[in-house]
């Protein structure tokens, strides 16, 4: 059996721990808090160590999934939760814009810890524009046409699934050469 290590990041409030709770095979691994700054307003808690869960995919493949805090005061768990990654998954949320400045400094952040595949999923496209939404996300996170951008609302199974095999399509590509 073969077992991939993927991490879930991105922005505070992007969809993490929704994403790995709505896929995970096992109750998942919290490290929820009640948030005590001015995020308040934004939700209740936060995470501010890691989300863990589980998930296989056949017989010989089992995703361990590592979500990270997305507050910057608890981003020195980015180095720690992305050790022995194969790829990871930047959460984007589509309607606020204004956190994918926040999303380019993630990735520019795993960009110096390895050189693993990733995919970008993008929470909250609304209405029949995804395409144009799709691009909009690729120009400012400034990616290039091989990154994969995938609409997915995280509470729904399916669209979780297809980020999944997105990633574990590029990583099995990687790995294969």
């Amino acid at each position: 059996m073969r077992s991939f290590k993927i991490v879930v990041t991105g922005p505070f409030s992007a969809g993490k721990t929704t994403f790995i709770k709505s896929i995970s095979e096992i109750a998942i691994v919290s490290t929820e808090r009640a948030i005590s700054d001015s995020t308040r307003r934004v939700k209740a808690e936060t995470t501010v160590a890691m989300d863990f869960g589980r998930i296989t995919i056949s017989k010989d493949i089992v995703l361990y999934l590592f979500g990270t805090p997305g507050q910057e005061r608890f981003d020195f768990m980015w180095q720690i939760l992305s050790e022995g990654m194969l790829g990871y998954i930047l959460m984007l949320d589509a309607s606020r814009p204004d956190t994918f400045t926040e999303g380019k400094r993630v990735l520019e952040f795993f960009a110096t810890l390895s050189d693993a595949p990733y995919v970008v999923a993008a929470t909250r496209i609304e209405g029949n524009d995804a395409a144009k939404a799709v691009e909009g996300i690729r120009n400012e996170l400034n990616v290039d046409g091989e990154v994969q951008i995938i609409p997915c609302e995280g509470m729904e199974k399916e669209d979780v699934k297809k980020v999944l095999l997105g990633l574990l399509y590029d990583i099995l590509k990687t790995l294969d050469k």
